[in-house]
């Protein structure tokens, strides 16, 4: 990636991290990059956006999630 896309990349990132925290979103800058490379591949925003509600009600355990 060049240096213009790479400045272009980040600033699109910061403002959709800024449109994020407007809407209350609680996604970090890292989660949202992964949804819009995700978006990228050609995943459907709208199944994303499902999964990411879903993992919100019912967050996935772990093996560094202890359980007693």
């Amino acid at each position: 990636m060049d240096q213009d896309s790479a400045r272009t990349a980040s600033e699109s990132l910061e403002l959709v991290f800024q449109m994020s925290n407007i809407l209350d979103t609680g996604l970090d800058r890292h989660t949202l990059s992964v949804l819009i490379a995700l978006c990228d591949l050609g995943l459907n925003p709208e199944a994303l956006a499902a999964v990411v509600k879903e993992f919100r009600r019912n967050p996935p355990v772990t093996s560094s999630t202890s359980v007693n």
